[in-house]
């Protein structure tokens, strides 16, 4: 189901403001990654952007006033119901499947000791796809490629359409990014 989505729909415009918000909901990107917010503003956030036929994920451990441990994600569940979570912290992605969310694991690769524990910790947790950073470099994604067989997403420090393009051959299915200029490719 999530690899369709991403593949139907590459460009996913990732929010970071109120500004960003209006521009997403105008824009042609169907998925928006959600990286603002608090408890008290996420519920109208994440329905503003379903209103407007947007695939919400919210950004866990971005949202202030939520604690990212099971409870944080049983509330985002019942009062913002997105279509997914994403997070850098394993046991999140155990509860958000547990919760019947779509899970995506961020992972930021430095160097090679976080690119062998990330792929440990995908195997061990079962994101339904994950998120490499830095996602302008290629190479990295595919070798994660090769050793996981689930959608990635590249984010990070994408902001030309090149970018996007060399992401996507290197086995990417999507891209996630903030800059404005590429939500409408």
């Amino acid at each position: 189901m999530i690899e369709d989505l991403l593949a139907d729909n590459p460009i996913i415009a990732a929010v970071r403001d109120e500004d960003d918000l209006e521009n997403a909901v105008k824009s042609k990107a169907k998925i928006v990654f959600v990286l603002f917010g608090d408890i008290i503003n996420i519920p109208d956030i994440s329905k503003k952007l379903m209103d407007n036929s947007k695939k919400v994920f919210i950004h866990l451990d971005m949202i202030g006033g939520l604690k990212a441990d099971q409870a944080g994600v049983k509330f985002i569940k019942k009062y913002v119901n997105p279509s997914g979570i994403i997070t850098t912290k394993t046991a999140n992605i155990k509860y958000g499947n547990q919760q019947g969310l779509i899970t995506i694991q961020r992972m930021f690769i430095v160097d090679s000791l976080s690119f062998k524990t990330g792929i440990k910790s995908l195997k061990d947790v079962s994101p339904n796809a994950i998120e490499v950073m830095p996602g302008v470099s290629a190479d990295i994604i595919k070798r994660i490629r090769e050793k996981v067989n689930l959608p990635i997403i590249a984010g990070g420090l994408v902001s030309q359409k090149s970018d996007i393009y060399s992401a996507l051959d290197a086995g990417a299915v999507a891209i996630s990014t903030t800059c404005r200029k590429l939500w409408n490719m």
